[in-house]
């Protein structure tokens, strides 16, 4: 395949043709050549408005349901959608069923991604079936592609599995992830604990339920050593305890996720369960905290958090809802909203070192793994704008600004 992509104004700090408008020739994968007005030289011509392309962006935490919950998404639609939302890969997360907890999930998840643009990069469970009693076979799933071990949005009660993992998988260089809230602290909760949750007589969850979580195992990696990682935190004091730890120099990640950023627990004066997501939305100022950690750099990367949910479990009382929403489609969209497109784009592709993956800055000669956007103009997302089988996206009707065009990967184009 030969493409050549016409007018496209590079974002990328470590290519040397960052912030320049120009043209990219690619054949069978790799950039061929890079400049001003290239001959199209027989190739396939790309042109889009405001055309903007960047490394492609890692998604480091998606949850899509096959095997066991097709239903709510499969494999291949999931990354149809990663791929028009402008991931050309995503972290994907163990809740499946069966859990990704073994060698034979890994490579079946795997196969199943095969020729498809978007590349699939599973995590795996840390605990068996993650139910947080046994270590999962991490050393085998990790020969066989997973990235990461971690229960997705459960906490590990036992501190002593999460210490015995932390000095396990140093032995080749894993990486854990630890979801952090204290479900004893958190109870029957399902909303921030705060003026809102009173006023609308919901169960709060307090800050405290993330932050002393946090707090511990910070202690337990300052005591083992290792890598860890601490998905979505939602908090200002997660913020600064995070900040804290990497200054003490503990190999401490984190990430937030898109309506984190964006979106804050005023939305649930409707009780529309759309806005249930673990952990729930927060304040303003916890919003703006962590704003300001993406500034300073304390948190590490930006995810959509995107775990769909069948129709029949939103559609009941705020109390009873599953937690989660769709978020691949909105992320850039609702981003380009509160940030600036190079943080954007950084934070989106800086997933990639977090979790030890190869990224291709845009050179000659490099491989062509690539997003196409636009950070202009402004719109409003609709369920017209939602590709996913499921529809629980706690965008609707939010107004959005610039475009995602698609991906080049895999010798693929892959546009809307």
């Amino acid at each position: 395949m030969k493409i050549i992509i016409k007018n496209a104004k590079i974002i990328d700090s470590k290519s040397p043709f960052h912030n320049q408008t120009v043209d990219l020739l690619i054949a069978d994968g790799l950039i061929e050549k890079i400049g001003v007005s290239l001959p199209n030289d027989n190739a396939e011509v790309v042109r889009f408005d405001d055309l903007h392309v960047s490394q492609g962006w890692f998604d480091s935490s998606v949850s899509l349901g096959e095997p066991g919950y097709e239903d709510r998404e499969t494999i291949a639609n999931g990354l149809n959608v990663a791929a028009k939302s402008g991931f050309t890969a995503i972290g994907l997360q163990p809740n499946s069923f069966p859990i990704i907890d073994n060698q034979s999930q890994v490579n079946f998840v795997k196969n199943k991604a095969n020729g498809s643009a978007t590349e699939i990069f599973p995590i795996g469970a840390l605990t068996k079936v993650s139910e947080g009693k046994d270590m999962a076979e991490l050393f085998d799933m990790k020969k066989a592609g997973a990235i990461a071990f971690g229960d997705y949005n459960k906490s590990i009660d036992n501190a002593n599995i999460l210490k015995i993992a932390l000095q396990y998988v140093q032995d080749f260089d894993g990486l854990v992830i630890a979801y952090s809230q204290d479900p004893n602290i958190k109870g029957n909760g399902v909303a921030n604990e705060g003026i809102v949750s009173t006023r609308l007589g919901l169960k709060g969850i307090p800050n405290l339920a993330e932050e002393l979580q946090i707090s511990r195992n910070l202690f337990l990696l300052e005591y083992t050593g290792g890598k860890l990682h601490i998905p979505t935190i939602s908090t200002a004091k997660s913020v600064e305890l995070i900040r804290e730890a990497k200054a003490k120099g503990l190999q401490v990640t984190c990430s937030a996720s898109v309506h984190h950023l964006v979106l804050t627990d005023e939305k649930l004066d409707g009780f529309d369960t759309r806005f249930k997501v673990t952990p729930p939305l927060r304040t303003e100022v916890d919003r703006q905290a962590l704003l300001n950690g993406i500034a300073d750099h304390t948190i590490d990367i930006i995810t959509s958090d995107h775990n769909p949910i069948d129709i029949e479990f939103k559609k009941m009382e705020f109390d009873t809802a599953k937690n989660g929403t769709i978020g691949l489609e909105s992320a850039f969209g609702a981003l380009m909203t509160v940030l600036p497109v190079e943080t954007i784009v950084a934070k989106l592709i800086d997933a990639r070192s977090v979790f030890g993956l190869e990224s291709h800055t845009i050179e000659e000669g490099a491989k062509a793994n690539l997003t196409l956007f636009s950070p202009e103009g402004k719109s409003t997302f609709t369920k017209e704008n939602i590709l996913s089988k499921s529809k629980n996206s706690a965008f609707l009707g939010t107004e959005i600004k610039g475009s995602v065009y698609g991906i080049y990967n895999q010798n693929q184009l892959v546009t809307k």
